[in-house]
C-alpha cells in the first residue's frame, strides 16, 4: 500500500472512532436540520421551514468538517509531535495534505448524502437546476474552511486551536444564516457578517437550492476571497512543530 493510501486509511480509522468529531460533523448538522425544521422557533423566508433549513445546514456541514474537526485534529497533531514525524517520514508533507483532503471529501459526501435523504424525508424538495451551482458553492466553501482551520492549527497551540475554533463556530453559525436568516440580524450585523464566509455560503446554498432563490453576487465574491487568502495564509504561516 502507497503511503498516501496507507495514511488516508489511517485518517479513517481515527475519524469513525473519534466520538467528539462524529458529533461536530454529523450529529449537529442533523440536530439543527430536524430541529429547526419541526419546530417553528425563528421566522424563515419560506413557506416550510425545512425548504430553508435544508440547504442552510449543508453548509453548516462544510464548515464543521472543514474547519473545526480539521483544525482542531490537526492542531492536537502538531502539538504532540505527530505532524513533524509524518513530514519527515516517506508519506511526506505533500501526501499528508492529500490525505487530509481526501478524507475531508469523503466526509462530506457522506455528510451531504445523510443530511439531504433526512431532509428529503422532512418533505423538501429543492429544485434540480440548483444543485450545480450549490456543489460549487460547497467547493469554495469548503476551501475556506479548511484554510481558516488549518491556519489556526498551524501558528497556534491544540488548546488555544481547541478554543478559538470552537468560539469561531458558535459566532458564525449565529451570524452566518444557518439559523437566523441574515436579514433579521441588525443591519450593523449583518453587515458585518457578510464579509465572513459562513453567510456567504448559506447565501449560495439557499440562493440555489430555494425554488425562486436566487445569489446575491457579494456572496460569490466573497466566498471565492476567502477561499483563496485561507489556504494562501495556511500555506504561509503554517508551522509543523
Amino acid at each position: 500500500m502507497s503511503p498516501y493510501a496507507s495514511q488516508v486509511r489511517t485518517e479513517l480509522a481515527l475519524a469513525t472512532r473519534q466520538s467528539e468529531q462524529l458529533l461536530v460533523s454529523l450529529g449537529i448538522p442533523l440536530l439543527v436540520l430536524v430541529f429547526f425544521s419541526l419546530v417553528d422557533v425563528v421566522p424563515v423566508p419560506t413557506a416550510d421551514a425545512v425548504d430553508y433549513v435544508a440547504p442552510a445546514t449543508l453548509a453548516l456541514a462544510v464548515m464543521s468538517t472543514a474547519m473545526v474537526s480539521l483544525g482542531i485534529g490537526t492542531g492536537f497533531e502538531r502539538q504532540y509531535g505527530v505532524l513533524k514525524r509524518l513530514g519527515a517520514s516517506p508519506l511526506g508533507t505533500t501526501r499528508w495534505v492529500a490525505a487530509k483532503t481526501t478524507l475531508v471529501v469523503l466526509t462530506e459526501v457522506v455528510q451531504v448524502a445523510v443530511l439531504v435523504a433526512v431532509a428529503f424525508g422532512l418533505g423538501w424538495r429543492p429544485p434540480v437546476t440548483g444543485w450545480p451551482e450549490a456543489i460549487g458553492g460547497l467547493a469554495l466553501g469548503t476551501l475556506a474552511f479548511a484554510g481558516l482551520g488549518l491556519l489556526l492549527a498551524g501558528t497556534l497551540p491544540g488548546l488555544a486551536t481547541l478554543a478559538i475554533t470552537n468560539g469561531l463556530y458558535l459566532v458564525l453559525l449565529l451570524t452566518g444564516g444557518m439559523i437566523v436568516p441574515i436579514d433579521d440580524l441588525p443591519s450593523w450585523l449583518a453587515n458585518i457578517a457578510r464579509l465572513l464566509p459562513a453567510a456567504a455560503l448559506v447565501e449560495v446554498t439557499t440562493g440555489s437550492l430555494v425554488a425562486g432563490g436566487e445569489v446575491g453576487g457579494w456572496a460569490w465574491i466573497t466566498l471565492a476571497v476567502w477561499a483563496t487568502a485561507g489556504p494562501l495564509a495556511a500555506a504561509r504561516w503554517f508551522r509543523w512543530s
